[in-house]
């Protein structure tokens, strides 16, 4: 993954938080110069020390940290399923097109109902199970199999018991070894384990008491700050609220875009549609057999290539003889 230039990531918008908190931060701002007009036209002095708020501050600092770090953990459990997703598909794949039926119309329906797993997934993660959400599946399985999806109870279980029942025939009719069909089998009950933990990092969002209590927390802080540094900072009070306010709260809406990966509504969502179209190309390129392979005799490295490797090689293997003797002298 390559990393954008520093200035480019400091002034960029998109897949920034910014936009989504810049309304709670000019209120918060407001409200702060909105303080210090009141203090300053009625002049009024609180006599309170800041030192005490900068400890509060620095406790609420902690909590939107523990709250970041377990919206980043689930978002990076999610992505490590979806590796697995991608190299169990692959072995999937490749254990029934290089061991099962040799005929042509088992094999790609095979290859292509285990391409279909991944976008099943990605559908069925964001909720989408109705035929005009999920018709692009119609250029992978038809259009008749992507109907009965869509009415399906559970759409990978459904893909899943597809690839499962070709197995299934033909190890029957004595195509597939049975050795092979208990990989495939071990293959296809760890999709079934990835798919299930998607759904539990799905249904189990983070403690609704622990981010009532945070952004309760969180507003009182704010809605104080003014108050407590109007005497110390003067005119400047809206601009400090600004920049203490800033962090605080992209730090809360950043543990909210990490709590959903699957959401495309999220910033930084995993890119399932970019894995599940590698799968698929990866997968349908294995029907077609690969071509016998071409002995190396037959083939022999390039001339330049070979006349530039001849001296070092031969080089080598005198310098391996002196090294054998000398440690191995013969006997006499």
């Amino acid at each position: 993954m390559v990393r954008e230039d520093f200035w480019v990531e400091v002034f960029k918008i998109q897949g920034s938080v910014t936009p989504r908190v810049a309304g709670r931060l000019f209120g918060f701002s407001l409200f702060g110069a909105a303080v210090y007009l009141f203090f300053e036209v009625l002049q009024f002095h609180n006599g309170l020390a800041t030192a005490h708020y900068e400890y509060i501050g620095v406790v609420l600092a902690l909590l939107l940290v523990l709250r970041t770090n377990a919206g980043y953990d689930r978002w990076y459990e999610a992505r490590k399923i979806w590796g697995g997703i991608v190299n169990q598909s692959r072995n999937l794949a490749q254990i029934g097109l290089i061991y099962g039926p040799r005929d042509r119309t088992w094999r790609e329906n095979y290859a292509r109902w285990v391409a279909a797993f991944s976008p099943v997934c990605c559908h069925s993660l964001r909720n989408e199970q109705n035929f005009e959400e999920i018709s692009e599946l119609s250029e992978v399985i038809g259009t008749g199999e992507t109907r009965r999806l869509s009415e399906a109870n559970h759409m990978p279980m459904y893909v899943v018991r597809r690839i499962a029942t070709m197995l299934r025939d033909a190890v029957a009719a004595g195509e597939m070894d049975r050795f092979f069909f208990l990989q495939a089998e071990a293959e296809r009950a760890r999709l079934i384990d990835h798919i299930g933990g998607c759904e539990r990092i799905l249904r189990t969002p983070l403690a609704q008491a622990f981010s009532i209590k945070i952004r309760r927390f969180l507003f009182l802080y704010l809605l104080f700050l003014p108050i407590a540094i109007v005497d110390a900072a003067g005119v400047a009070t809206p601009l400090v609220v600004f920049l203490v306010a800033y962090p605080l709260l992209a730090l809360d809406q950043i543990g909210v875009e990490l709590e959903n990966p699957f959401s495309q509504a999220r910033l930084n969502h995993l890119p399932l549609d970019q894995i599940s179209a590698t799968i698929r190309s990866n997968v349908l390129a294995s029907i077609d057999e690969i071509p016998a392979m071409i002995p190396y005799a037959d083939s022999p490295p390039h001339l330049a290539h070979a006349a530039s490797e001849v001296a070092p090689a031969r080089f080598g293997r005198e310098t391996a003889d002196v090294s054998l003797q000398s440690i191995c002298p013969a006997e006499t």
